[in-house]
């Protein structure tokens, strides 16, 4: 496991600007779902629990 780091910056009504490791991305929440402008889809099952799916982009 390595050493990670996120910044979430709120921009709007459920929108949020992250700040990564990895690059800076847009998301936006739907109620219990969030879609990330990297093709990720998040969807909080209740307690703690998530749900994570993403497009693999290919080369």
């Amino acid at each position: 496991m390595g050493i990670s780091y996120r910044k979430r910056i709120k921009i709007g009504d459920d929108t949020y600007l992250n700040i990564s490791k990895s690059g800076v991305s847009v998301s936006q929440k739907v109620g219990k779902t969030t879609i990330n402008s990297k093709g990720t889809t998040t969807v909080s099952l209740g307690n703690g629990i998530t749900y994570r799916t993403s497009k693999k982009r290919k080369k």
